[in-house]
């Protein structure tokens, strides 16, 4: 993909869209694209505020042996990225978020089963294809983590990193983002229900054979345009 101001919008538009739905309590995190000369990401500068309040002139390509400019750092973990573009060709944007509901659901032994239906149909197949976790919770700031994350991940589109957070991937950064907010929810509703008593109960996969695929335009871009609207009521938009 070309890095170009649109770029820059939607990275920055992605990152303010994790934290305003909790995904990001402060300042870690990042959301990030693969770009035809590396990977464009979130990156940290001297006047540092958070996801919440991130720019695009916070969103910078970084590649390999090329210093950022105006005194940015790329995030530690960019490790995450690079390994996860390089062992998954299809993937083409990527989520790094500090999901509270999933890392609470993992440490207390709650399973992201598919116990919901329409409620998040997008969700409900993601945890009846399964939810991968890997079991380490460091920093992942070198590239053989960055690896291990990778092999964690495989070929699913997201993955609980145990006592950290999350990685979500997408063909679009819409994709990965929505892929975050969905295990998000999934997790808090889990939780929730467990805190009542113990959930036993699946979708049949009769049920979710029944249930449609409503495409990328319902699942993504709707969603995606619901949030946009919110950072707007709340003066956060982008532009």
């Amino acid at each position: 993909m070309a890095f170009d101001a649109l770029a820059r919008d939607l990275l920055a538009e992605a990152c303010r869209i994790i934290a305003h739905a909790g995904l990001a309590e402060d300042v870690l995190g990042h959301v990030s694209m693969r770009t035809d000369g590396g990977v464009a990401i979130r990156c940290r500068g001297l006047q540092e505020s958070g996801l919440l309040f991130t720019e695009p002139e916070d969103i910078h390509e970084v590649v390999a042996q090329r210093p950022l400019e105006g005194g940015y750092q790329a995030p530690n973990e960019l490790p995450i990225h690079e390994q996860v573009f390089a062992a998954r060709p299809d993937v083409q944007a990527v989520v790094h978020a500090h999901a509270p509901a999933v890392i609470a659901a993992d440490l207390a032994g709650v399973d992201l089963l598919p116990a919901v239906g329409a409620y998040n149909i997008p969700a409900m197949r993601m945890a009846a294809d399964g939810i991968p976790t890997y079991p380490r919770s460091l920093l992942i700031n070198t590239t053989e983590l960055g690896q291990e994350v990778a092999a964690s991940l495989g070929a699913a589109p997201a993955l609980v990193l145990r006592g950290h957070g999350i990685v979500t991937v997408g063909a679009t950064v819409e994709q990965a983002v929505v892929r975050a907010l969905n295990i998000e929810i999934l997790a808090r509703m889990l939780v929730s229900a467990h805190g009542l008593g113990t959930v036993s109960h699946q979708v049949t996969e009769a049920d979710m054979a029944m249930m449609p695929d409503l495409g990328l335009t319902f699942n993504d871009g709707y969603v995606m345009n619901y949030h946009r609207a919110r950072l707007r009521h709340a003066g956060l938009a982008v532009r």
